[in-house]
């Protein structure tokens, strides 16, 4: 799955306070964050230094079940996608063209 930094979902959702982020993926602590807003993340999963960042600031960390009861229309939800150029196909062909070091392989 797709990891989103802290920083990252800071940085997309500024203008957007009183909603509910929703991330299809995993939540990663950013260490170089010194604040951390009131948010609430809605994700697969989340790493245990994201959680406690997202609760020591009074906000929320939920699953799909409990977005599910709380939303059940996705009202007030702002849904992340995730970077398009992290899948393994790039990262095996795309690179060739640019490092010396890709991972593609003559057939």
């Amino acid at each position: 799955g797709q990891l989103f930094s802290l920083a990252r979902i800071i940085r997309k959702t500024q203008n957007t306070s009183d909603k509910i982020v929703v991330v299809v993926g995993t939540v990663t602590c950013d260490n170089r964050l010194i604040k951390v807003p009131k948010l609430k993340v809605c994700a697969l999963r989340c790493t245990e230094g994201a959680r406690s960042a997202i609760l020591k600031n009074g906000g929320s960390v939920l699953t799909f079940e409990e977005l599910a009861v709380q939303a059940p229309l996705g009202q007030n939800t702002v849904l992340l996608q995730g970077r398009r150029t992290a899948r393994e196909t790039n990262k095996t062909f795309w690179s060739c063209w640019f490092t010396k070091y890709s991972r593609q392989t003559i057939r």
